[in-house]
């Protein structure tokens, strides 16, 4: 249940769920540069008046959504009804009881509505029986780490010397792995005062750092060190930050690489690393090597020399900074992650906040760190287990009534460095993992108006996010579905079940 907290909701809680059912739809995507349009860019010029816009210049594209007030007279509803009571069916059990009694959904299905300007419940059924909630967990690790962190905040990665004269005298890294340091390469290439320069890259967590990055970084090091007189080096890579087993419980997957401080395109093989949207792919065994490869090509690409293939090795304490690149906001991170379920965004923004408590940056600091992180917001965890950030562990437990809190949390007018959350959500039928869904005839009045979060693994379906209702209302609603017999056919009884809110 909620705390007994009244949150009156201003006109851009109704817009919230309505503005995207016309922004949404540019088939240019919400994204522009891994930022979402609507949520910054159209905000800022319009001095956060409301409405949605995505510019995509292509004729015939739906116009953008009217600021709050036309939307509210589009609907006849006067700003002054968004503190009355929900105009919904006064028992949703009758609604929406049968459709969660279907047996695409399991023997036991799990659901909860909220009506977020009051935080009454409207409809539970087992609303706090602690479940496997697949990628539903993702908003979890939304609400931590923006909590924790701020949006504003940005991953950065660097690169280090200490040999700031250029002298390169070797510090005798660790070596990228045994045959490295067996290897009698070392001997003499990296002593006097005329060898290479030491540098090291330190990776901070950035799952999203891309080859475009890389070469930045690259080009303000090579700078650097020519301006210091250096022509050639040794290039280390630091991956110290995190800790704990670098493997996800489920192993080798195209769903995730390793979870390491330091990656370039997620450790995907293949050319989708170009595409923003992810999805499953090939994926490299050793992702932070794979990065250091390609910083010291595009050192070698700008006349730098390399004495040697980089090795692993923890940067000196007192080193000295050349060049720092940082990712896109902690805002932006959660948008993409939530919007295309990224899992490899998803580890890195619960170690982020492992890293912020102090704590060690491993699947288990993150677990403690993130629940932590939760308890503190006084947010309903009880029964909670979260092993990691992007439900893919089928240990992971969470309860209807947790997710929410949690979103109705995000919507509360005080906090609004959560926003993000609502505002990353998948809208249905458009974008995101549900661009494709909410297309049969029983869920069709839910495309556009809903933004939710999915889950699926084997067996388990769950569905999580927002929906404005019949009075202008804002509700948030969770479903929780085991042992369901089909993939396809839970989801779209689960999407039925939420376009039932719509009208």
């Amino acid at each position: 249940m909620l705390e007994p907290k009244v949150w009156q909701l201003t006109a851009g809680s109704a817009v919230l769920g309505l503005m995207i059912a016309a922004g949404a739809v540019a088939m240019a995507g919400p994204w522009d540069s891994g930022q979402r349009k609507a949520e910054r860019d159209w905000a800022a010029a319009q001095g956060r008046t409301g409405g949605a816009h995505h510019p995509s210049g292509h004729p015939g594209k739906p116009a953008p959504a009217p600021s709050a007030a036309g939307v509210l007279d589009e609907l006849a509803a006067p700003v002054e009804s968004l503190s009355a009571p929900a105009d919904l069916p006064a028992d949703l059990k009758k609604t929406l009881g049968p459709l969660l009694g279907s047996p695409d959904l399991g023997p036991a299905p799990a659901a909860s509505v909220v009506d977020v300007a009051t935080g009454e419940q409207l409809f539970g059924e087992r609303a706090d029986r602690p479940m496997t909630p697949a990628s539903t967990v993702k908003i979890a690790t939304a609400v931590a780490a923006l909590s924790a962190l701020g949006p504003d905040h940005r991953i950065p990665t660097t690169v280090v010397t200490a040999d700031v004269e250029g002298k390169g005298d070797d510090k005798g890294g660790e070596g990228r792995n045994q045959s490295d340091n067996e290897s009698g390469d070392d001997k003499g290439d990296d002593k006097g005062d005329d060898g290479p320069t030491e540098i090291t890259l330190v990776g901070g967590g950035d799952a999203t750092l891309d080859r475009k990055g890389l070469r930045a970084l690259a080009e303000d090091t090579a700078r650097e060190l020519r301006d210091r007189g250096v022509h050639e080096v040794t290039v280390r890579f630091d991956v110290s930050l995190y800790s704990g087993p670098r493997e996800h419980p489920i192993g080798p997957n195209d769903n995730i690489a390793p979870v390491t401080a330091l990656m370039t395109g997620q450790g995907r093989l293949d050319d989708s690393a170009r595409d923003s949207f992810g999805g499953p792919a090939p994926r490299s065994g050793d992702p932070a090597g794979d990065a250091a490869d390609v910083f010291a090509e595009l050192l070698r690409e700008r006349g730098l020399k390399t004495s040697k293939p980089p090795a692993l090795g923890k940067a000196p304490k007192d080193a000295d900074r050349l060049a720092v690149t940082y990712s896109r906001p902690v805002s932006a991170l959660v948008e993409r992650m939530l919007t295309n379920s990224d899992n490899d965004i998803a580890e890195s923004l619960v170690r982020q906040t492992a890293v912020k408590a102090g704590r060690p940056a491993s699947f288990a600091g993150a677990q403690q760190a993130v629940q932590a992180e939760l308890k503190e917001q006084k947010l309903p965890v009880g029964g909670a287990l979260l092993r990691d950030g992007s439900g893919l562990n089928r240990h992971d437990r969470i309860t209807t009534g947790l997710l929410t809190a949690l979103l109705a949390r995000a919507a509360d007018p005080d906090r609004p460095e959560l926003r993000p959350v609502l505002t990353g959500l998948p809208v249905a039928g458009f974008s995101g993992t549900l661009q494709g869904r909410y297309a049969d005839a029983d869920a069709i009045t839910g495309s556009g108006l809903i933004r939710a979060k999915t889950g699926t693994l084997t067996g388990v379906n769950s569905l999580a996010g927002t929906v404005v209702g019949p009075g202008g209302r804002l509700l948030a609603f969770a479903f929780l579905a085991e042992k369901a017999p089909t993939p396809d056919t839970a989801q779209r009884a689960l999407d039925h079940l939420s376009a039932e809110l719509v009208s």
